[in-house]
């Protein structure tokens, strides 16, 4: 049986780790020690600390805030 495309913000996470050198585990523990902030203050964070861009922070941000939605909703 043939794997299942990655879709949504997931399919940034090997490019993301490749650019960048670090694991998407530390992007989104990085992410979460910059909270309580709104979605678009981390996605800067992340590019202006960081370099990243745009495309990947906003990746990160979104899987990292939707986990935790999902989390707390549990």
């Amino acid at each position: 049986m043939a794997e299942a495309k990655i879709k949504g913000p997931a399919s940034y996470f090997p490019s993301i780790e490749k650019t960048y050198g670090r694991p998407i585990a530390e992007w989104k523990a990085l992410v979460r020690r910059h909270q309580p902030a709104k979605h678009m203050a981390l996605v800067a964070m992340l590019k202006t600390e960081h370099g990243m861009g745009h495309g990947h922070a906003n990746a990160i941000v979104a899987h990292t805030l939707a986990e935790d939605l999902a989390e707390d909703q549990a």
